[in-house]
């Protein structure tokens, strides 16, 4: 950036989230919930890279023309036995659909810096948001999420605080429990996306809405009941979007009931 910086219009980033080793990554499907926690855990790790990143970037581009790309992210497990281990193809779980969740709400946090983000691949490789075999197509959990974050697109994000309960796996260190994004629209609509991280733990998230009245709220929820669920070509809707009723306006407040492992996004209607 000290050198370069005036003659670059981007700095790429990459930053895979691997439970395992590089040797061993791990299964795509077959984990328990020590390698579900590492994982998640393991993805937090880009709030730090885009922090340092920015840090850096902000001493010399403090009017932050130069963007920071973060061109390369997502999941990598072993790939699927039977397939060739070049093509890197792997399925997709409710795990993954958490770690874009986390992701998207990073990205958003950083949003002054990061112009860009690119989920590594698309189709079939890593954490795919479509797997294909022959003329037939699945959409992954993955895609899903994409899907309900898209409200967030060309949005304002809004300033918030959450406090949220520790989520913790045989040792002393932990990882919210909760983790979240706001933005209004140019309508005026408020989207508030919340990832409940525990695969075990409901959580019931207050959230208080101050100077504004709302009107009404709707949502939709991205959940399972199996930490390993995923789509096939002969089961593609098992784990799909679905209307979420569970949040209510109690004093002008909101009163978010999230069932484990869960992503929900919010519209709040303004009176």
């Amino acid at each position: 950036m000290r050198e370069a910086g005036r003659f670059m219009d981007g700095l790429s980033l990459h930053y895979y989230t691997v439970p395992g080793t590089w040797e061993r990554k791990g299964s795509a499907t077959n984990f328990d919930e020590e390698e579900w926690y590492i994982t998640l855990k393991k993805a937090f790790h880009m709030d730090e890279l885009i922090t340092k990143h920015s840090t850096i970037m902000d001493k010399y581009d403090p009017e932050k023309r130069v963007a920071l790309v973060v061109d390369e992210w997502g999941t990598w497990y072993d790939v699927e036995p039977g397939t060739n281990p070049g093509f890197l193809y792997q399925q997709n779980t409710m795990r993954d659909a958490l770690v874009a969740g986390i992701h998207f709400n990073i990205f958003h946090k950083h949003c002054d810096r990061v112009k860009m983000a690119n989920i590594a691949q698309i189709i079939n490789v890593l954490q795919a948001v479509i797997l294909t075999d022959g003329p037939k197509m699945v959409l992954t959990p993955t895609y899903h999420v994409f899907d309900m974050y898209k409200v967030h697109q060309d949005a304002e994000l809004l300033d918030f605080y959450i406090d949220t309960p520790e989520y913790k796996l045989n040792s002393e260190e932990s990882i919210p429990q909760v983790t979240a994004t706001v933005s209004a629209d140019d309508s005026g609509r408020i989207h508030i996306s919340l990832c409940n991280l525990n695969p075990k733990e409901s959580v019931t998230v207050e959230c208080e809405i101050r100077g504004i009245n709302v009107d009404k709220v709707t949502g939709t929820i991205l959940t399972a009941d199996e930490m390993t669920a995923h789509n096939t070509f002969d089961n593609p809707n098992n784990v799909v979007p679905e209307e979420f009723n569970e949040a209510k306006i109690i004093d002008n407040k909101l009163i978010i009931s999230m069932p484990k492992m869960s992503i929900i996004t919010l519209v709040v209607i303004l009176t």
